[in-house]
């Protein structure tokens, strides 16, 4: 089981009057990403540590197959006030009603981002944290054996990590923490990919603070927004327990799969099907 103390390395117009016209329209209109006449509701993709929008990939080309507005901002990893604080903004500038999905530490931020929203419709995580007010991603982690992420419980770093100290420009710094090349692709694929693949991922990974994953969420988005919950049954990072866990409490319509924690690389009809479930309820 993952040692929580691991965690605490600071943790055109056609003419000139048309487009005179057109440009002070969109001068005094706030950003849209899509128009609110959109058939469908937009899909609005967070990604999760370790990982990057890219990872979205496959998803995306199927929704926008299906006519679904897509976007995936990234996710900045520093901090869960901020990357949530930066989702909360972002999704004001959709118009129309949002689908948002989360995947592993991305759940954690669609969770609080979406809270007092009315705009987001459903949630959905994907093999991922859907934290209670005051819990983390670090604290669900561990409530269940079985992740790969450390096989020493008194490493003070896990495992399959490295920490990779920063400083800003004031002086001041953090921890940033990488998942070792070697172990990618058994922690977030299980063994999908072939290595040249995983390798790939890995090189293009996006760390995550160390703080960000032992930070107390807020008030949950998912006690009053309908939730979908995709259980990765051969997760190597949360253990599916702990998915089982939070899907159940948050009332969550529930689907498994024999899928790894990164099943929107690896198996993105399955995800897929599942965001389709949640929009196709939005009216």
């Amino acid at each position: 089981m993952l040692n929580r103390r691991i965690f605490r390395i600071s943790l055109v117009g056609t003419t000139a009057v048309a487009l005179a016209a057109g440009v002070a329209t969109l001068a005094s209109a706030a950003p849209s990403h899509h128009t609110s006449s959109a058939p469908k509701p937009t899909v609005v993709l967070v990604n999760g540590a370790w990982s990057d929008s890219a990872s979205w990939s496959g998803v995306i080309k199927r929704l926008q197959a299906e006519g679904y507005p897509v976007t995936a901002p990234p996710t900045a990893l520093r901090g869960l006030a901020g990357d949530s604080a930066y989702l909360a903004s972002y999704l004001k500038t959709v118009q129309g009603p949002i689908v948002l999905v989360g995947q592993s530490y991305g759940g954690s931020v669609i969770t609080d981002a979406a809270t007092g929203d009315t705009s987001v419709k459903a949630l959905v995580y994907i093999s991922a944290f859907a934290p209670d007010t005051g819990e983390s991603a670090v604290g669900l982690a561990t409530k269940f054996p079985g992740s790969h992420i450390s096989d020493d419980p008194d490493a003070q770093i896990p495992t399959a990590l490295d920490a990779v100290p920063y400083t800003l420009p004031g002086g001041t710094g953090g921890v940033d923490l990488y998942a070792k090349a070697d172990q990618y692709r058994d922690l977030f694929l299980s063994g999908r990919l072939d290595d040249k693949a995983a390798a790939e991922l890995a090189a293009t990974q996006s760390p995550i603070d160390s703080q960000a994953l032992g930070e107390p969420s807020g008030a949950p988005a998912w006690k009053t927004i309908p939730s979908w919950y995709l259980v990765s049954k051969d997760d190597h990072l949360i253990p599916p327990a702990a998915e089982r866990f939070m899907a159940a409490r948050a009332h969550a319509h529930t689907v498994e799969a024999n899928t790894p924690h990164a099943a929107q690389v690896t198996d993105p009809k399955i995800v897929t099907d599942l965001i389709e479930q949640a929009a196709r309820t939005v009216r």
